[in-house]
């Protein structure tokens, strides 16, 4: 086991939010691994801009109301 200290939060940018929203790195993966774990926390009507992931993604919202959309729908 590896213990890494926790990291600040990290206010994401403009292009890739709309709002107030902050990411804390949980775990990360290496290479060649694309493991990301983060918990994401969004402000009042904060929003992620429309985009994809090409090998998917699980969400688990621990707090308020997670809502998703598939393109088109």
């Amino acid at each position: 086991m590896e213990i890494q200290p926790k990291t600040p939060s990290n206010k994401r940018p403009a292009e890739m939010f709309t709002g107030d929203v902050w990411f804390d790195v949980i775990a990360r993966g290496e290479e060649p691994s694309q493991l990301r774990v983060n918990m994401v926390r969004f402000g009042p009507g904060a929003h992620t801009a429309w985009h994809t992931h090409a090998n998917g993604q699980t969400l688990h919202v621990t707090e308020g109301l997670g809502l998703v959309q598939s393109r088109g729908g």
